[in-house]
């Protein structure tokens, strides 16, 4: 099935955004230009999301990509939730206690977050009561333990993280007498979702990572060329450290048991994630909520096996690691993708890609043949759909679209091949998920000069 390139460009661009920070008094004093955000569903429907906004009463902005497992719900959840709690962990106390008095008197409340999203985002309005509830019950608990003190970013990031999943886990035990509600926070609690959310406040940028989506800095050297900094920590099976962490918090008799085929519990993939309740309750509490639930959630396979080898939970925890970075004038942009990107590329390139796209400066490098025998027609085929590739490789006017332009139809020589990008965006729902993952990019561009 052939696409045309204008059919491509449509695929393509269907979920992209932009957002440019707006100059203030002419003087611009955000860290942040603006960045670009956009995704490429595998899966139907697409079990990531994104989120991006600004914090109001604190300052700072919230960048964020959730990437959902055994459904959408939970990445959906913590997605239009998870920024409301870190705005609170960060807000001092004057401004709780004015929240919670306009609450208790009717008044309109103070703003926290302005979102910036694609109309595609969507909001749970049904369930926008309860998130409410919870958020307040926990922004009371915060009143009552005014400790005076300034909270840490890195503190308030870790402990938003671990209320919500907390609440999520909450909700669904105590159900809701409102059958849908009843059947949505299950369930949110019974699929899972990792999260890889930036705040970034001037020089000072916090990665908080549940789970195995990654940041990424793109840094230029002098020379010009492009580097990748890690900022984060894939937790799977291939990270030693995480393996330990997991071990050494369950009996010796389990250490043979806890990680099966790259898995935990021989199950799943991420070692950190929201919901997965499966991974954190007791076998009792599954059951009796199981039992008291509505029908339709015997009928999922998913809910009703317990993983084997289950002997003291949790396994499972929304713990996030947090790395602190301070900017500086070399760091151009931040990419934020979950891991359908990192599956197919390399962070070098990704920083080599994305950073030409910014600058407009093509670094050529040596066409690479590595192998394969090639004809001289051949070779100069090469370099003629090189040359014709440079005068037109801006048609994206988004950085993440270009990037997933690449990640999805570079050849072995490391260009965009149509045919390629043709065959894979035209893969029916079924066959797509066995050849790419869900993919959701964000690329923040930083402002050197107020760096």
């Amino acid at each position: 099935f052939y696409l045309t390139p204008p059919q491509v460009n449509s695929i393509l661009k269907a979920n992209e955004y932009s957002f440019k920070v707006p100059e203030f008094d002419g003087k611009n004093v955000s860290s942040v230009l603006g960045f670009d955000s956009n995704q490429l569903p595998a899966n139907a429907p697409i079990e990531d999301r994104r989120s991006a906004a600004t914090c109001l009463q604190t300052r700072g902005m919230l960048l964020g990509v959730f990437d959902g497992h055994a459904g959408c719900a939970c990445a959906q959840a913590v997605s239009e939730r998870l920024f409301y709690y870190i705005a609170v962990s960060l807000l001092p106390h004057e401004t709780l206690l004015e929240i919670e008095n306009a609450v208790e008197s009717g008044r309109a409340l103070l703003p926290i977050l302005q979102w910036h999203k694609h109309p595609n985002d969507y909001f749970s309005k049904e369930a926008s009561k309860l998130y409410f509830n919870s958020l307040r019950t926990y922004w009371q608990e915060l009143i009552d333990l005014n400790s005076g003190e300034t909270t840490d970013v890195k503190e308030a990031l870790v402990n938003a993280f671990k209320r919500l999943d907390n609440d999520i886990s909450l909700e669904a035990q105590v159900g809701d007498p409102n059958s849908f509600l009843n059947y949505l926070v299950l369930r949110v609690a019974f699929s899972g979702a990792t999260a890889c959310v930036a705040h970034v406040d001037g020089v000072d940028l916090h990665i908080a990572n549940t789970g195995d989506s990654r940041a990424m800095l793109g840094v230029q050297e002098e020379d010009g060329s492009w580097s990748a900094l890690n900022l984060s920590y894939d937790h799977n099976a291939q990270n030693e450290h995480e393996v330990e962490r997991v071990k050494m918090e369950h009996p010796k008799s389990e250490e043979k048991t806890l990680v099966k085929q790259d898995r935990l519990l021989g199950l799943l993939m991420p070692f950190r994630a929201f919901g997965d309740v499966k991974f954190k309750w007791s076998i009792e509490l599954q059951k009796r909520v199981i039992e008291s639930g509505p029908d339709q959630l015997n009928d999922n396979e998913y809910t009703k096996f317990i993983p084997p080898n289950y002997h003291t939970p949790p396994y499972l925890t929304a713990e996030p690691e947090v790395i602190y970075h301070r900017l500086r004038p070399q760091d151009k942009f931040l990419v934020l993708a979950t891991d359908g990107l990192w599956e197919t590329m390399h962070r070098q390139d990704v920083a080599r890609i994305v950073g030409e796209y910014l600058t407009g400066v093509h670094h050529q490098q040596p066409i690479a043949v590595g192998g394969y025998k090639v004809t001289l027609g051949q070779m100069h085929g090469l370099l003629a759909e090189r040359r014709a590739r440079i005068s037109s490789v801006f048609e994206d006017q988004n950085a993440a679209t270009h990037l997933i332009r690449h990640a999805v139809g570079n050849n072995e020589f490391g260009t965009v091949d149509h045919e390629r990008l043709s065959k894979m965006l035209s893969l029916p729902e079924e066959l797509a998920r066995m050849y790419r993952d869900d993919m959701t990019i964000t690329v923040v561009q930083f402002n050197s000069h107020v760096i």
